[in-house]
């Protein structure tokens, strides 16, 4: 089980940059992002939802919906990339992750809207997910997606992923990178505390 204080969300916010500098807050989402990410999915193009789901869909269903809101639930997390658009708020991106603590893996899929794809925030983003992966304690860091997502398979590529066949579905391909970094070197500020509590609460720490 992850050792995260989940009735303070909000210092597990990081702030990260797009390749303009413009500053991309990420963070979990909370209830009152509801509506909000509801539009992000909506305003996505058919080709974006399909590559993000793995089928045609228009929205979230209702229950579909109701898991992204749901924070720590069977260790899975979503977390919301967002930047300040005309003064408001704005879902730019998001992830979803679970841990599997029997393997030590880290699971995710994400999405860019795609009129803010090409500001180098899917490559933030995955940075990002990696420093989240070292904090829970995960070795290894994967996703699938579509043969034909050559977006998201060069995205992995140059993160320095490696590939091989998705073991459930042959129109998949599966990319999986190993993590290498002790709980104090982790380059997320938030997610090195996080770490570092972690290892100061497992039993090795108190023997």
């Amino acid at each position: 089980m992850s050792t995260l204080r989940l009735e303070d969300l909000k210092q597990y916010s990081d702030v990260l940059r797009t390749r303009q500098g413009e500053a991309l807050n990420v963070r979990f989402v909370e209830p009152r992002d509801t509506d909000e990410l509801q539009h992000y999915f909506r305003s996505l193009s058919t080709r974006s939802r399909y590559n993000r789901f793995f089928g045609a869909i228009s929205e979230l269903p209702k229950g579909l919906l109701n898991d992204f809101l749901q924070i720590g639930e069977r260790e899975r997390f979503t977390v919301v990339a967002t930047m300040m658009v005309d003064g408001f708020e704005t879902i730019v991106a998001e992830a979803r992750y679970a841990l599997h603590e029997e393997t030590s893996t880290l699971e995710f899929g994400l999405s860019v809207d795609d009129r803010w794809q090409g500001h180098g925030i899917a490559t933030a983003l995955l940075k990002n997910l990696e420093c989240r992966a070292a904090a829970l304690g995960a070795e290894h860091v994967f996703g699938d997606t579509l043969r034909s997502n050559q977006t998201m398979i060069s995205l992995a590529r140059k993160s320095g992923f490696t590939f091989v066949n998705n073991p459930d579905d042959w129109k998949l391909v599966r990319f999986d990178k190993e993590i290498h970094v002790a709980p104090k070197d982790i380059p997320c500020a938030s997610w090195r505390l996080a770490a570092l509590s972690r290892q100061a609460d497992s039993p090795s720490a108190l023997a």
